[in-house]
């Protein structure tokens, strides 16, 4: 296995890096080696390494731990807490999901940062149990293209507001029954902005910020079940003034299927054969969410038994592992019987009863005893 690089080195920092530092070079790692929009080679792999750096150097007691002990300290309990995100992974993206999937919401946000945009997506069963890509619009405001943010048409245009001298408050003066009592308001001239515009931008009219549309591919990871949500960083709100902006967080709804239930990471299928087939044993066609597979029906097999088929079942979103494809075998009993069928089964019936005892007997006698 190969040894794990130095957590800062990582992230392309000194030892010793603020909280402010490791925070903007994870999101501008995070942006460069995002699956669903990097080209770089090992993308996946490069974002997994830069996700577990910022997990331990985000964190004050686990940075503590591993400043302290290096990578042991810092790996005392498993530092992927997962999807599970989905809290899941992307396959193995390990805190894709306290970030990406049912992750935490960044707790604190610069001033002027982007803020985030959440909304419900509704997938089918398939698409949530094998993965796929999904193209989003999404509608955000971000600064002007024209004017920046600035509101202006032009620098010059700007000037220092003259009431507030730029501090965007005043000092207001109330005489009271006790007295004279001394407040702070916004600037009723500027608004509280700081300064004054001439001429207003044409293109936000002044606004400084504009309404647009967004495209993103996502990439939702095999696994994915209901109430699970997947972050996708940067396409949320624009940021003012150069300011990164907010997350997009996306949770699922996922669609029943007419045949296929889940239970976890297993998928639960009901098969039904018919008396002979219970009886004699058989090899039957069995649909799995991955293709057809033969499954072995063994001679005398009761009606609700349990079979399983290995790793046919859906991904974990945080391990990867795959669960099973459980078989419940349904022996269905036949409502309507040719002139044939019939004298077979009378057959069978006469030779029961030369049994010494049938499974009838044995249970009324549980209960005359």
């Amino acid at each position: 296995m190969a040894e794990k690089r130095d957590y800062y080195e990582v992230l392309g920092l000194a030892k010793g890096a603020t909280a402010d530092e490791i925070k903007k070079a994870y999101r501008k790692l995070a942006k460069k080696y995002h699956p669903d929009v990097s080209e770089e080679k090992d993308a996946e792999a490069k974002f997994k390494e830069v996700q577990e750096a910022y997990d331990v150097l985000n964190d004050p007691q686990k940075k503590a731990q591993y400043d302290q002990f290096g990578h042991a300290g810092a790996n005392g309990g498993d530092p992927f807490g997962g999807f599970g995100g989905f809290s899941g992974g992307f396959g193995g993206f390990d805190d894709i999901i306290n970030s990406f999937f049912g992750g935490s919401r960044r707790q604190s946000r610069e001033r002027n940062e982007g803020e985030d945009i959440n909304l419900r997506m509704t997938i089918d069963f398939m698409e949530a149990v094998l993965g796929t890509k999904k193209p989003i619009e999404v509608d955000i405001t971000e600064d002007c293209g024209h004017c920046h943010g600035s509101g202006a048409e032009s620098s010059k245009d700007i000037h220092t507001c003259s009431k507030c001298h730029g501090t965007g408050y005043v000092n207001v003066e109330q005489r009271t029954m006790f007295g004279t009592m001394r407040s702070q308001q916004a600037c009723p001239t500027c608004g509280g902005k700081g300064q004054t515009i001439d001429n207003k931008c044409h293109v936000c009219s002044g606004a400084g910020r504009v309404r647009t549309k967004k495209s993103v591919d996502v990439k939702i990871p095999a696994g994915v079940d209901n109430d699970m949500t997947l972050r996708v960083p940067g396409y949320g709100h624009g940021g003012r003034k150069g300011a990164e902006s907010g997350d997009l967080y996306i949770t699922f709804r996922v669609k029943p299927h007419k045949i296929y239930k889940r239970q976890a990471n297993d998928i639960i299928l009901d098969v039904p054969i018919t008396f002979t087939q219970a009886a004699l044993g058989d090899k039957v066609e069995v649909p799995t969410i991955h293709g057809k597979v033969e499954l072995t029906i063994p001679s005398g097999i009761q009606s609700g038994t349990q079979l399983k088929l290995k790793d046919k079942g859906t991904s974990d979103v945080r391990t990867g592992k795959k669960g099973d494809q459980i078989v419940n075998v349904i022996v269905e009993t036949p409502k309507s019987l040719s002139s044939e069928e019939k004298k077979l089964f009378e057959q069978l019936k006469s030779l029961d009863a030369t049994k010494k005892k049938s499974t009838w007997d044995k249970f009324k006698e549980f209960f005359t005893n």
